[in-house]
């Protein structure tokens, strides 16, 4: 099994890099508010930082994605479309390396472990679902929106794509947990608290990377 404490340096040293941040979550938890928050805030300080969401669904492997999320009659096979999903992350890796190098701080909306919990959650290994992704960047910094009650299968919007089943919801959430032990995880639970309150915890948590990071950035 794959621990978050295993990982190892890519062979770039930085001297000083912009920081590599990712907001996970559940669907409909606040992740897209959150990272329009961020980014406002980033905007103000004046931080350099570039924004990449996925699935990046504009990129040719991007379409296929976006085409299979929205259209439930277009039919993958569960290993295909987890394959496309890294792909996907895969062929930003240049960007985002270029961008770190260049002392920009990089925002990711969902990441390696959405792909991985969403697999892992409809049978798939979680073993073999890391594998695909073995050698990616990994973030200083993972803030993971969480609800305790479900709250987030009753916000507007919630069934719209493939994967807003209330059932299957519960299974990613019990996925997610695996990561629990990586030193980057940092879980925030969301229920009762404000779009501003959730804000101010993901500011606390990343704030000290802001202003560059002098450490080799890992992969996965």
């Amino acid at each position: 099994m794959l621990v978050g404490n295993t990982v190892r340096p890519l062979s770039i040293c930085f001297a000083m890099r912009g920081a590599l941040i990712a907001i996970e979550g559940l669907d409909r938890t606040g992740k897209t508010t959150q990272t329009y928050f961020l980014t406002r805030k980033l905007e103000k300080h004046n931080i350099r930082h570039e924004l990449i969401k996925f699935p990046e669904r504009t990129t040719t492997i991007g379409k296929i994605i976006n085409t299979y999320l929205s259209d439930k009659s277009f039919q993958l096979n569960d290993q295909a479309i987890h394959l496309l999903f890294s792909a996907n992350r895969w062929e930003l890796i240049d960007t985002i390396k270029n961008y770190l190098e260049q002392g920009i701080t990089v925002i990711l909306d969902r990441y390696v472990y959405s792909g991985c919990a969403y697999s892992t959650a409809k049978g798939l290994s979680f073993d073999w679902c890391m594998n695909t992704d073995k050698g990616l960047p990994k973030p200083d910094a993972t803030i993971f929106l969480k609800f305790e009650d479900g709250s987030n299968t009753n916000r507007s919007g919630f069934g719209d794509e493939r994967y807003e089943l209330v059932e299957f919801q519960e299974k990613v959430k019990i996925a997610f947990e695996k990561f629990d032990e990586y030193t980057e995880w940092k879980p925030i639970f969301v229920d009762g608290l404000s779009k501003d309150e959730v804000h101010e915890k993901i500011w606390s948590n990343i704030e000290e990377l802001l202003s560059g990071v002098d450490s080799e950035l890992l992969k996965f």
